[in-house]
């Protein structure tokens, strides 16, 4: 279905993103690309779809078949038809405002009839389950509900290929299960997968083969039971998550005697027409690193940006440190993070960025310098923000959150998209802001970083 031989891609007049790649995949095979962040897994994606290099421009050399024709030769809406694929950012891929004509787009695009259209959409809404979400323009969806959202869109084109880049990276864990269920039956149905992956855990069962990327190189190919019988110093020094299926964590949320930093009181928010939470209640005590978990759409993000004061609330209250605070008064001592990065910077380098949320002096400029070494951004001081990589991005928001001079902080998604290594820098990071007093909440379905740093956990669900 898929061949790459000695195939090597530059953006511009860069190094070579990846280089040399001999790669086969058969019909009906699942193979999941690994590795650290900037390996060159998403430029093969870009690849295989042909959007490098007639979207992402650079020098293309060596040969792509895509069911045993040469990509080179193909139009591009042709590779379109036979690939389909799955962004990281979904909202980088949406073309229509609302739900059902987005996953009808693609279906339009390609000429297929009204009765064709309708009877694709229709199957594609059902199989993923986002029929009740069919009255909601795409962008007031969680992030998980719009990743769901891509991939039926995707899927209502009924591919030979799908190439999907980092498809977890904001789906909860029923929203994994579904995926894994669609995926699996697109393999029955003989269609092939090619997976770039950071979160390896739900892939057990589903891929046949994993190739280990590095520096733009394929380093090793290994087998299901090869990955299993990795130890966890190995996947560490490889920069991998864990590998195999976990029990979910949960535990209580331990004060050790503090103070709650953060008390919701019977909370009640509205966006518009809607009720996204009635007489919502949890604390979140002082000094400690506590988890906000809960299914795509229940209202994560919306509990964020009310206690930081983005957006107000209609009933209820929010009480930090003991005194009620809602507005102005939020936005002095709670530093919203969000799961957004293209919505969250606004200098022209990293190291303005840093500097944004702090007094300048000497001492900051100091700490700001350490915090871009300790997390792997000190060579992109200088660059636009705009120029990172997703995994980049991601851990400068995390860097900005952790030199505010704001105590209490709230981390919408921190690790989406961070592979193993970035991870558990992220994670000890924020045990060391923790002990140094800051509270922070991290709203997230990340069960390794919950298990590497949070010492509480608060169920949406249970606390509604």
């Amino acid at each position: 279905m898929l061949k790459l031989q000695h195939v090597s891609f530059r953006y511009g007049e860069s190094e070579w993103g990846v280089f040399d790649i001999d790669l086969r995949v058969k019909p009906g095979e699942c193979v999941v690309l690994i590795g650290e962040s900037g390996c060159g897994k998403t430029t093969m994606t870009r690849l295989v779809n042909g959007l490098a290099p007639s979207y992402y421009f650079g020098e293309r050399r060596g040969e792509i078949f895509i069911g045993g024709r040469l990509i080179s030769m193909l139009p591009i809406w042709e590779v379109g038809q036979a690939v389909g694929s799955v962004f990281q950012d979904p909202s980088r891929q949406f073309f229509s405002s609302e739900l059902p004509g987005e996953v009808a787009f693609a279906c339009e695009n390609h000429g297929f009839s009204q009765d064709v259209i309708r009877q694709r959409t229709d199957h594609a809404i059902r199989k993923l389950r986002l029929a009740h979400l069919k009255e909601r323009p795409l962008d007031a969806l969680s992030g998980g509900e719009k990743q769901r959202t891509a991939i039926a869109s995707v899927y209502a084109l009924r591919p030979s290929l799908y190439a999907l880049d980092e498809p977890t990276a904001n789906l909860d864990s029923s929203g994994v299960t579904q995926l894994k269920e669609t995926l699996y039956q697109l393999k029955k149905e003989g269609s092939s997968l090619l997976v770039a992956e950071h979160r390896l855990s739900w892939l057990d069962g589903l891929a046949d083969r994993y190739v280990y990327m590095e520096a733009g190189r394929i380093k090793g190919e290994y087998l299901p039971r090869e990955m299993k019988n990795m130890t966890a110093v190995q996947l560490e020094s490889m920069g991998l998550r864990a590998v195999g299926l976990r029990p979910m964590a949960s535990f209580a949320v331990s004060d050790d005697g503090k103070s709650p930093a953060i008390q919701v009181k019977q909370l009640c928010c509205r966006r518009g027409k809607t009720v996204i939470w009635q007489s919502l209640s949890f604390q979140a005590p002082s000094g400690r690193i506590t988890a906000l978990t809960g299914r795509n759409g229940i209202g994560k993000t919306t509990i964020g940006l009310a206690l930081s004061g983005l957006i107000g609330h209609q009933s209820g209250a929010i009480c930090i440190e003991g005194e009620k605070m809602q507005g102005r008064k939020l936005r002095q001592r709670v530093y919203y993070c969000s799961n957004d990065t293209g919505t969250q910077f606004f200098t022209n380098s990293v190291s303005e960025e840093l500097l944004l949320s702090s007094r300048p002096s000497e001492k900051n400029v100091f700490l700001a310098r350490e915090m871009l070494r300790r997390l792997k951004l000190y060579p992109w001081k200088d660059a636009h923000p705009a120029n990172l990589s997703g995994g980049q991005r991601q851990r400068l928001a995390v860097a900005c959150a952790l030199l505010s001079e704001k105590p209490i902080l709230v981390l919408d998604e921190p690790t989406s998209g961070l592979d193993g290594r970035n991870m558990r820098l992220v994670a000890e990071e924020l045990k060391a802001a923790a002990q140094s007093g800051k509270t922070i909440l991290v709203i997230t379905h990340d069960e390794e970083l919950i298990n590497a740093c949070c010492q509480g956990r608060i169920d949406m669900e249970e606390a509604g």
